[in-house]
């Protein structure tokens, strides 16, 4: 009996410190791998790049050009500077859009342009030239959309209208002007 007694707490003890060990190694991550996967460098920058999308008909439906392209493997991420998208469509005239710096989605459904974005929609029939400036400007394509929640100025030759963000469905035509709208409008000269 007394051996029990003096081997009880040594047993009570080395259970209690295997559980440890046991609970501490079941909760603890992974180990970092070693292998680059977890570093964002880039796998790949392309300079003075240009892409341009076919629509259905075999025409150019969209271009983009970048002065520089870099691409990051670990989140898929594309990031653009001085980017340049063109949209191209039948009965419509392009619209342009710049800015300093854009990001491309992994899927490539996502263009977000942002630093002195400038769209200009180039004039055509009775329409003057179009031009809508803004900091943060994201396109959907192949939606036709785009969107912002920043400030934006809209201009034509006649117009000016300033707003905070924009919802702009151009399949539809709709442009919708978030809040804080103004607007200047004066005749044209005869």
């Amino acid at each position: 009996m007394k051996r029990l007694e003096i081997w009880f707490p040594v047993a009570l003890m080395l259970s209690l410190a295997a559980l440890t060990y046991w609970l501490d190694h079941s909760v603890q991550s992974a180990p970092p791998k070693k292998d680059g996967s977890t570093r964002h460098d880039p796998d790949y920058i392309v300079e003075n790049i240009k892409t341009t999308g076919m629509g259905t008909d075999g025409r150019p439906h969209n271009v983009l050009t970048a002065r520089k392209m870099t691409h990051y493997p670990d989140d898929d991420s594309t990031y653009l500077e001085q980017p340049h998208f063109t949209r191209y469509q039948i009965d419509s005239p392009p619209v342009h859009i710049t800015g300093k710096n854009g990001m491309v989605s992994a899927n490539g459904d996502h263009v977000f342009f942002t630093g002195n974005v400038h769209v200009v929609r180039e004039a055509f029939g009775k329409n003057s030239q179009l031009t809508l400036d803004t900091e943060y400007l994201h396109i959907i394509p192949d939606q036709d959309l785009a969107n912002s929640d920043k400030a934006v100025i809209i201009r034509d030759a006649n117009t000016i209208v300033t707003a905070i963000g924009l919802e702009l469905n151009n399949k539809t035509r709709i442009l919708k002007l978030l809040s804080r709208v103004k607007a200047h409008h004066e005749k044209p000269k005869r």
